[in-house]
């Protein structure tokens, strides 16, 4: 039986541990286009970078795992000396990744829920929903996030129900809206942009979105789980985005 894209992918990166060149095959040297500003381009960056990390007696986890046709996107725990959380995405192209982007954060939390960036439900369901679901998130993003629509939030979210992983806030809308909210002084401190892509399977949605936190040019990758047409779970990370001048390849972050 052939090896699912996930199951491939989640062998390259609990590769980590041991620096074993052998899964790296699954990527295509030639074509190969990086997207973490802090790697080097093609397969022999990647396999110098898991030599690197492999000497830090790494653990690898991938929590969650999906297929979104030629995407693949994960939710990871990472502990390379200091535990990370972390999304991955890969494209596939006749069989082999040709394309990858990520967005690393350090574990923080719990949060004042009592959750941990990571925890929660990861099975997928509610397969015949994909296109809906997506469909939802984006609306979400663009309208509430970077729109600044916040009246429109409950239209979206269950707020009797509404589960929070972010390390900084709690269940239930209210402290998504305040994290929202122009200050006093009319200043934003998360302050969305542009969304760059939105990968889904059943239930589980990733946003990909670019703006700024704290007046610090960020990525922003946000996981939501759907229900009965509404958003009932949020998971995220973000990560600033190097300088121009620290890049170590020419493909941008996103």
């Amino acid at each position: 039986m052939a090896v699912s894209k996930k199951d491939q992918i989640r062998a390259l990166l609990k590769n980590i541990e041991k620096g074993d060149p052998e899964p790296i095959a699954v990527v295509n040297e030639a074509k190969y286009i990086q997207h973490n500003p802090q790697t080097h381009e093609g397969s022999e960056g990647l396999a110098l970078l898991f030599k690197r990390l492999s000497k830090t007696e790494p653990k690898v986890n991938m929590v969650r795992g999906f297929e979104d046709g030629a995407f693949v996107f994960a939710h990871m725990e990472y502990d390379f000396s200091s535990r990370k959380i972390c999304f991955e995405v890969f494209r596939f192209e006749e069989g082999r990744a040709v394309e990858h982007w990520d967005n690393i954060q350090e574990r923080q939390g719990p949060n004042p829920s009592g959750r941990s960036m990571v925890d929660g439900p990861t099975e997928v369901t509610d397969l015949h929903l994909t296109e809906a679901n997506r469909t939802l998130v984006r609306s979400f993003v663009e309208t509430v996030f970077v729109g600044r629509q916040l009246d429109r939030l409950d239209e979206f979210i269950n707020e009797a129900g509404y589960i929070e992983h972010n390390p900084h806030r709690m269940d239930g809308a209210s402290t998504l809206r305040a994290a929202l909210e122009v200050s006093e002084r009319g200043y934003r401190n998360i302050d969305y942009k542009q969304v760059h892509r939105v990968l889904a399977e059943g239930n589980f949605v990733l946003c990909i979105s670019e703006g700024t936190l704290g007046g610090v040019h960020s990525a922003f990758y946000d996981l939501f789980r759907v229900s009965d047409s509404q958003l009932v779970e949020h998971w995220d990370t973000i990560e600033k985005i190097a300088p121009r001048s620290e890049w170590k390849n020419d493909n941008g972050k996103f």
